[in-house]
This record gives structure tokens, C-alpha cells and sequence, in this order.
């Protein structure tokens, strides 16, 4: 499988996942079908969206190939027409980990591809996991979850899986490096939410 295609496959798998999730929050704020299929597509392309542009990739990909439209529409009527899967925490977590790791390797294997280098590459990845969810809260009026994940570790999940594709594209086949890219970032999440990892926070010391 080339470059070309892995983005691809990466690119169509994060959009369905991510637009499940910003489906399923419009759901929660009981919002009607249209906005349900809004705030799904712009969770879905929001993160590929801010990788485009990072990247120099104009217009965004999913503006030339509407099957990246089509997919994240079909993931929010998804969502829409089985409701009840918004009730399971555990359901959502898996979706919104599946697409922090997704884009967060399409990121940066789209970074790669630009000739950036390893922060470049940590950036781009990082962004494009968490972009679509902050523009998802935000529209919501929520203050954006990856800034308060109660001690889980998410931006930086995503970080240390661009990184590890960076580390890895000159050493393994694509494939291989993207696999264990989301590996990472699955892991690292899994690891969070059992209270095994979490960074340090500063107390400012007043009461």
C-alpha cells in the first residue's frame, strides 16, 4: 500500500468515526436532525481541515473528493437512527479513541509527506486528532474536552503516536508504522482511563 493510499483509508476511517461522535453529542443537547448531521460533519472534517491547511493542501480534501462529505453524513444519520448507542460511555470512548488515533497518523504521514520535520510532524498529527473535537465544543458552547479530560491523557496520546510514525517511516513499511502509530495512541488512552497514566498538574497553591 502506497503513501497515497494509506492517507486515504486513514483519512475515510477517521471522518465516520469522528462524525459518530459529533453526532452523538448534538444527540445529548437534543438537537434535531439537521444539527445532528452539522455538528457531525464538522467534527469530522475539522481536524483534516486544519491538517490541509498546515500542510498546504488547498482547497481541503474533502472539498475535491465528496466521498469524505458522504461518509461523515452517513455517520451522523447513523448515529441518529440508533440513538440509544449514545448511552454507552464505553461506545462513544472507543469511537472518539479510534479517531484521535486515525487522524492523528493521517497527520503525520501528511507532514511526512510535506518534508517536515519531527516537531513539525508531532504538530500536524497532534491538530489533526484533536481540531475536529475542540470546533465540536465549541459550537456547543462547552469549553473544549481535550483541555479538561480529568487527568486522561488525550492530546498527548495523539502526539506520541505521530511521533512514533515519525520514528518508524524510514525503519518499517507504511503500514507497519501506522498500525503501530494507532497502537500507541490506543494504548496510551486505554492505560489513562484505568487511572495507570495521567500527567502531573500544578497547584497554584491558593486556597
Amino acid at each position: 500500500m502506497t503513501l497515497d493510499q494509506s492517507l486515504y483509508v486513514l483519512n475515510l476511517l477517521g471522518i465516520f468515526v469522528f462524525s459518530l461522535t459529533g453526532a452523538f453529542l448534538a444527540i445529548r443537547r437534543k438537537l434535531d436532525l439537521y444539527g445532528v448531521i452539522v455538528l457531525g460533519c464538522v467534527t469530522a472534517v475539522g481536524g483534516g481541515s486544519i491538517r490541509d491547511a498546515l500542510t498546504g493542501t488547498a482547497p481541503p480534501i474533502y472539498l475535491r473528493d465528496e466521498t469524505f462529505l458522504w461518509v461523515a453524513i452517513g455517520g451522523a444519520i447513523i448515529a441518529f437512527l440508533f440513538p440509544r448507542l449514545e448511552r454507552y460511555e464505553r461506545t462513544l470512548s472507543a469511537f472518539d479513541t479510534a479517531g484521535l488515533a486515525l487522524f492523528a497518523v493521517s497527520g503525520a504521514l501528511g507532514g511526512i509527506q510535506m518534508g517536515f520535520g519531527v516537531l513539525g510532524v508531532i504538530f500536524v498529527g497532534t491538530l489533526s486528532g484533536v481540531g475536529g473535537g475542540i470546533i465540536r465544543d465549541v459550537l456547543v458552547g462547552a469549553v473544549p474536552s481535550v483541555l479538561y479530560r480529568n487527568n486522561e491523557i488525550y492530546a498527548t496520546a495523539a502526539a506520541a503516536g505521530a511521533l512514533t510514525v515519525y520514528l518508524l517511516h524510514d525503519v518499517l513499511p507504511v503500514l507497519a508504522g501506522q498500525l503501530i502509530g494507532i497502537f500507541v495512541v490506543v494504548a496510551l488512552r486505554w492505560l489513562s482511563r484505568r487511572g495507570f497514566l495521567k500527567l502531573p498538574v500544578r497547584s497554584t497553591g491558593v486556597s
